[in-house]
């Protein structure tokens, strides 16, 4: 592999690693707000500890487009899932930041990215539907043991991703079991 080539790659590290410094909508068990780098980390392993029941997906497919399925937010940072509807141009604007973000990387390698974030934003394959029903899983998961305010929207978790979690039989049984805690939650709160 050539200088350039390093460099390049390097200068890409060096700016995904603001994903460290994005903070997210969801906070700690310690109460200290996420970071999106910390989402992306644990959406990863919690792929990891179920891989045995996805068989069926291809894997590396499914680890790299966890990885990489939060970069545009590298630049503009993160818009809850609870604010969506008024930011309509959210997906044009992480694509774009995505593609600043690449800009340093050889093209095979920023193709690579590029079409694992494009796959996961359509949604239209198996491995995407699987991330993005782990995704919405891992913010449920992270909304239920952080130690959240006062005012936090717990309701919001019963329906949060039900378009994909209601794919698998695996992501629904977790969905049960995570609305169960979602309702202790909802219920001492009261």
């Amino acid at each position: 592999m050539n200088t350039d080539i390093i460099k390049g790659r390097l200068l890409f590290l060096k700016e995904a690693e603001n994903l460290k410094n994005i903070m997210r909508s969801s906070h700690t068990s310690k109460g200290r707000i996420e970071s999106t780098a910390e989402h992306t980390w644990r959406l990863a392993l919690l792929a990891l500890v179920f891989e045995d029941e996805l068989k069926y997906l291809d894997f590396s497919r499914v680890l790299k487009m966890c990885l990489v399925h939060d970069l545009g937010e590298t630049i503009n940072g993160d818009v809850p899932a609870t604010e969506k509807k008024s930011h309509p141009d959210k997906d044009v604007q992480e694509r774009n930041d995505l593609l600043l973000l690449t800009q340093s990387l050889d093209t095979p390698l920023r193709n690579t990215i590029l079409g694992l974030w494009e796959e996961y934003e359509t949604g239209q394959t198996q491995e995407a539907v699987a991330v993005k029903a782990l995704d919405k899983l891992e913010t449920i998961l992270q909304h239920n043991q952080g130690i959240n305010p006062d005012d936090f929207d717990y309701e919001f978790n019963l329906s949060y991703g039900e378009k994909y979690t209601d794919k698998h039989p695996l992501f629904k049984s977790i969905c049960v079991l995570m609305d169960t805690e979602t309702m202790q939650k909802i219920n001492n709160s009261k």
